[in-house]
């Protein structure tokens, strides 16, 4: 991925660092793998999803400096030139559309964060939150990505940021808020497919930047979608819960399987176009 003289993001806030210590709450992917531990323990896994209210908003300012390499400095601006990528198309996109784009905020964290939506361990992965509009990551779920989820590359790095801000996307559309009444009124399991369809779309997102990435800005490079597909196909539901129990149960599923991920993130870059992504509108997503 030629990303090094791309625009840099000032939407970028850094928490490394500040020893937060907190409960577990819900979030990204990794808050799919922990719930399907704990039942594979007999837990209830819905505690993972759970959230203590507790509102942050602390500047990046406030931010203690500490001593870190230069590896860890290189993925902060990398992923400051993502961001940047994202909102980019983005505001091309809204701006086709006659509407005007609010960027998100990326924070940086290490091992624990507070956000408006509450308190959160790195473990559980990369995460949007609607209520503050910003995306949080601990750059060390990269390494996950890369030796435990067999997913390397950058380009795969860049589909989970921007998988994230698909997540935005829907937030500005008023998807979100349709979504969380709708589960409101549902049982579990339907509760969960349409957790499935909001993240499959977020990931049709994803591919929708992949698009316009290629075609505007050249930066993608031979082998980098396969990394992509291979990072989507990595973390669907079904290879997680193969992975941590033995058996797989699609009822449970809230992110959607492998080959729907991929066959989303597909939709997406092969069009680059948000309205082909509506996975709400079809029988089988």
């Amino acid at each position: 991925m030629r990303w090094e003289f791309g625009r840099r993001s000032t939407n970028v806030e850094d928490r490394r660092g500040t020893g937060l210590s907190a409960p577990v709450v819900g979030g990204g992917v990794g808050a799919v793998i922990l719930s399907l531990i704990v039942a594979f323990l007999g837990g209830d896994p819905s505690v993972i999803w759970e959230q203590t209210q507790r509102p942050s908003d602390r500047p990046y300012s406030q931010s203690p400096q500490t001593q870190r390499s230069a590896a860890e400095d290189r993925m902060a601006d990398f992923v400051s030139v993502v961001l940047a990528d994202t909102e980019d198309t983005w505001h091309s996109l809204f701006q086709q559309q006659g509407k005007t784009y609010r960027e998100p905020t990326l924070v940086l964290f290490s091992d624990a964060v507070e956000s408006a939506c509450g308190f959160t361990r790195s473990a559980v992965g990369p995460f949007y939150c609607p209520s503050d509009q910003k995306l949080y990551i601990d750059l060390n779920f990269y390494q996950d990505l890369k030796n435990r989820y067999k997913a390397p590359g950058d380009f795969a790095q860049a589909y989970v940021i921007a998988h994230e801000v698909g997540h935005h996307v829907q937030n500005l559309m008023g998807i979100s808020d349709r979504v969380r009444g709708l589960q409101r009124q549902a049982d579990q399991v339907e509760a969960n497919q349409l957790s499935v369809r909001q993240e499959l779309q977020a990931d049709c997102f994803a591919g929708v930047w992949a698009y316009h990435a290629d075609r505007s800005r050249q930066i993608v490079e031979a082998g980098d979608i396969d990394e992509a597909l291979n990072a989507a196909s990595s973390i669907g539901d079904d290879r997680l819960q193969s992975q941590a129990r033995g058996y797989v149960r699609p009822e449970s599923f809230t992110h959607g399987s492998s080959a729907q991920r991929v066959r989303w993130f597909q939709r997406g870059i092969q069009t680059g176009n948000p309205a082909q992504c509506n996975t709400f509108a079809v029988a089988n997503p």
